[in-house]
């Protein structure tokens, strides 16, 4: 299931358990990204890099937009 959320409805999951997974290009992630982020570059979201990822916990996926 995917839905958007607010960043007050983020900080409220991450504190009950989520996992937040950034996919953003290495140079973004560099200059800023949010405190307890995993990082996987949208190219890499592989099974196998997804395997890192606790298939129990809800995941939060981060992706920078600019509009």
């Amino acid at each position: 299931m995917f839905e958007s959320v607010s960043r007050d409805r983020v900080r409220q999951l991450v504190d009950e358990g989520a996992q937040l997974v950034e996919v953003l290009e290495r140079r973004q992630y560099r200059l800023a990204h949010l405190p307890g982020a995993v990082h996987i570059p949208a190219w890499e979201l592989t099974r196998e890099r997804a395997d890192q990822l606790d298939r129990e916990r809800p995941v939060i996926v981060y992706c920078f937009d600019n509009l």
